[in-house]
């Protein structure tokens, strides 16, 4: 599976307001009472991989909101600071990043120069971090700065996310931009060759930091008290610096992805 993409679209739900967890806390909010959330969701992506192509991936999706620790999928946190309008927590988050080149095409690897056999896998992480949000009448700022602590890759990423919600009836929709910046490190490891690549013979190529931009939109809707339907788009500007990668199809400049789901807050 594409879990580059997949983790992009998972950080973007545990985030947004569209989030089983933030369906389940909607849900609890004013009772002080700790919600469990449970879900399926199904993610499409069009990787830039060479050869990845277009998958379409289900997955579990299990949350839960206490008055100050929370889970949620792949991110976990505990917030030092919880006001109406502003929240500061420490989280740490798997980084699933990493693929196998065999989930790679052959023949698109080598038109780009590089031959599969003298290529190595790139590895998942954990990292960890802060998360600060601020909400007011004029949308949401959400900032998070996070490394990895697996020196997996040793890199780090700081990130930056304006959504402005509103309400259609029983759907709260949101568009979105934001930036995220992989220090060189982090770009040099998921994007670029790796030293013992090129001891090889595989070309030399080292992206270094790169920030790369994006826009999206999160839709959700309430059925009933206990359920809600949810749906992520997001697309992804490549900077040159990516789009030049060996590792990369000819010529790609962007990404997309579109997740939709179904949760149930306990």
């Amino acid at each position: 599976m594409n879990k580059h993409l997949l983790f992009s679209l998972a950080t973007g739900l545990a985030a947004a307001l569209v989030t089983p967890a933030a369906i389940a806390a909607d849900e609890s909010e004013g009772d002080g009472r700790s919600r469990w959330g449970l879900g399926l969701g199904v993610v499409a992506t069009d990787s830039p991989y060479a050869g990845e192509g277009t998958r379409t991936t289900p997955f579990p999706l299990v949350t839960y909101e206490g008055e100050k620790f929370f889970f949620r999928g792949i991110t976990a946190g505990w917030r030092f600071i919880q006001t109406d309008s502003f929240t500061l927590a420490g989280i740490a988050r798997m980084r699933l990043d990493g693929f196998d080149i065999e989930d790679l095409g052959r023949e698109e690897l080598a038109l780009r120069g590089l031959d599969y056999r003298l290529l190595e896998d790139r590895d998942d992480s954990l990292d960890l971090g802060l998360s600060a949000a601020w909400d007011g009448a004029a949308g949401e700022i959400e900032f998070e700065l996070l490394a990895d602590v697996t020196d997996t890759s040793g890199g780090y990423q700081a990130s930056l996310k304006y959504g402005y919600s509103f309400q259609l009836g029983k759907t709260r929709i949101t568009p979105n931009v934001g930036v995220k910046w992989l220090s060189d490190d982090l770009a040099n490891y998921y994007y670029g060759t790796l030293d013992e690549e090129v001891a090889r013979g595989v070309v030399s190529y080292k992206p270094d930091a790169v920030s790369i931009p994006h826009v999206g939109i999160d839709v959700s809707r309430r059925i009933g008290q206990k359920w809600g339907l949810f749906a992520s788009l997001q697309y992804r500007s490549l900077p040159t610096e990516l789009e030049r990668s060996p590792l990369l199809e000819q010529d790609r400049d962007d990404e997309a992805s579109l997740l939709i789901g179904i949760s149930r807050g306990f």
